[in-house]
Formats: structure tokens, sequence, C-alpha cells
């Protein structure tokens, strides 16, 4: 495992914080960051949404250790600095969907080398909802796992549904699956949106965070999808519709102002997920933990909770690997991830 950029100063993460390159089966180049807390109780998976990147998460990395959890976070394949697959890299462009899943085997295979603490527990946001869905189904090693307005289903009128199913999936065999899905375009939103009426917070100095980041490092920053990309999410969405959901203690937060994710397709999964905890936050807007300090700390709460008890509320057992006087964790010698860095 090769040592990735990181830009502490813009996450405002943890002491200790860290970022490698993995290399995922498919030879796809992503980045993983940790931040390890001591004497974690557990450590959360942080998958996040689309656009996103590892160092927006370093103040929510703060908020876990506070509470006792270490925590990581990954540029999935087509984002942040992770391999982008198209010429025009502001398109946020993916082969199947599945090809997640390649991302999160890479990040389990590389936090068990790191040998970060147990029982580790997935956060997924947005679209990292719906990849932690479909890798808690497909039995990844987590005791729980935690949502926070996972893309279940996306806002739209429900005329432009089958229109967008039918158009979409044209798009490929027609030679137009690459270019930007109606209504998007190159320009990031945190970026150019103002943040009155935004879409994503109410606190406007978490608005001013995630937008720092993008100004000081513009090379994190990511446009709208593709219309193969809306394709592809569409397609898991129906995916899970129906079928059996993972036996696995669950908690699923969504703001009551949200404009983004289907509120009724999120609450209708929860509610035929067996013990599943749901919580609706009135007036939150998307981003439930770049929200106000009340709905971030409730969802914190009760998602620390949740990992509390599917570990039997016993601290996690001791590492094997020591610390190095950085505060970073020292990596065995072999492993096998690939440590090759190489362009896109």
């Amino acid at each position: 495992m090769e040592a990735a950029p990181f830009f502490a100063e813009v996450a405002e993460g943890p002491e200790g914080g860290a970022a490698w390159w993995l290399r995922t089966d498919d030879g796809v180049r992503i980045r993983m960051g940790y931040w390890p807390c001591k004497d974690a109780r557990g450590t959360v998976l942080l998958f996040p949404g689309r656009t996103e990147c590892v160092e927006k998460y370093g103040r929510t990395a703060a908020d876990f250790a506070r509470r006792g959890y270490a925590m990581l976070a990954v540029d999935w394949r087509g984002q942040g600095l992770a391999d982008r697959f198209l010429a025009d890299r502001d398109t946020g462009h993916v082969g199947r969907f599945a090809d997640y899943q390649r991302d999160v085997r890479a990040v389990m295979a590389a936090a068990a080398t790191l040998d970060v603490p147990r029982p580790w527990h997935i956060l997924g946001h947005s679209m990292g909802g719906l990849i932690g869905l479909r890798a808690a189904a497909e039995g990844a090693d987590v005791a729980s796992a935690a949502f926070s307005a996972p893309m279940w289903g996306v806002v739209m009128k429900a005329w432009m549904r089958p229109f967008a199913r039918i158009v979409t999936a044209a798009s490929g065999p027609a030679g137009f699956g690459h270019l930007y899905a109606p209504g998007a375009s190159v320009r990031n939103y945190v970026t150019t949106a103002p943040f009155e009426g935004n879409q994503l917070t109410r606190d406007a100095d978490m608005f001013a965070y995630m937008r720092g980041q993008l100004l000081a490092y513009p090379e994190l920053m990511l446009g709208g999808p593709s219309f193969h990309w809306v394709h592809e999410g569409l397609a898991e969405i129906r995916r899970f519709r129906t079928g059996p959901l993972p036996d696995l203690p669950v908690y699923i937060g969504i703001g009551g102002g949200e404009r983004i994710v289907d509120i009724p397709a999120v609450r209708a999964m929860a509610a035929r997920w067996p013990g599943a905890e749901f919580d609706e936050f009135p007036g939150a807007e998307h981003e439930l933990l770049m929200e106000l300090p009340e709905v971030r700390d409730r969802f914190l709460d009760r998602a620390v909770a949740l990992f509390d008890r599917a570990a039997g509320g016993k601290a996690a057992a001791p590492r094997s690997g020591a610390s190095s006087a950085a505060g970073r964790p020292e990596v065995p010698a072999a492993t096998g991830l690939s440590a090759r860095a190489a362009a896109c």
C-alpha cells in the first residue's frame, strides 16, 4: 500500500489521519483515508455519496472519535482522486454499478491489512447507501449498518420515470452514454450553488467547509452524472426494491426537507427491513452529517448506539499491530493489495 495525497488541513479530522492508494481487482486505482481513535470500540466504514471525497468527512471522523470510533472513507472509482474513466474527467461515470463492490472489497482488504479496530460498521450516505446496501446483502464483514439519506429512490416526476428508464438504457447502444444526463453539466453543485436555497444543508458553516475543500483542491471536484451512470443507478435501485434484505441491525435517517432522494422509497425500504430503526429529521436537507449541530448529533448518537448494541456493548479486541509515533498505523510489508501508482 502506497501513501496517497491527503489534504489534512481542509479535512479537519483527528490527528493521525492518512491516505493510501488501493488497487481493485479490475486494476482501478482508488484512494482510502483513515483516522485512528485511541481505545476505539470499532471502526466506521464511511461510504460517501456521488461527487464526494475522503476529506469531506474529516469533521465526521472527529465526531466519531469523540464517541469512541475510528473511521475510514473512500474515493470511489470515478471521483475524488480515484481513477476517472472519460476524457471529460468532470463527468460522473461508471461502467457498471456493481463495480463499486470491487472498491468495497479493496477497502475491506485494506482495513484488514491495517488491522483497524473491530467490529466494523457501514455508514452509507446517499449513493454510498446504495453501495452499502449491496455490500451488506452480499455478506460484508460488518456488525451493523447506518444510512444517511440513502439513494434507494430518487426524486423524479412520475411522468419522467419511464422516459428516464428508456432513454438511459438506450444511451449505451446509441453511443451517448458518456454524455451528461439531462439537467447535468460540468458544474460542481457545491462550488456554484448559493447557500440560500441549497439542497444539501441549512448550516452555513458546513456549506462553507465543503465548498472550501473543493476550491482549495479543484482536482477533487466532480460535475453531473452521465446518461450511463443514471441508467446503472436506476437499475441498482430496482434490484433492491423487492428483494431480500440483509439480516443486519440497521438505522436509517433522512431529512424531512429532502429534495434529492425519494423519501417514500426510503420509508418503504425501512418498513420492510425487519427491526430497522427509521428516523426522519423535520426540515433537514440531504446532508445529515453536514446539517445543523442538533441534527448531526442526533444522527451520530443514534448510529453509535446501534453500533454499540450490535457489538454487544463490548470494547473492540486489542489490535495486533502497533501505531507509529506519528499516529499512523504500521502496514505489514507483504499484502495482497497492489502498491503500484499509475495515472488514469
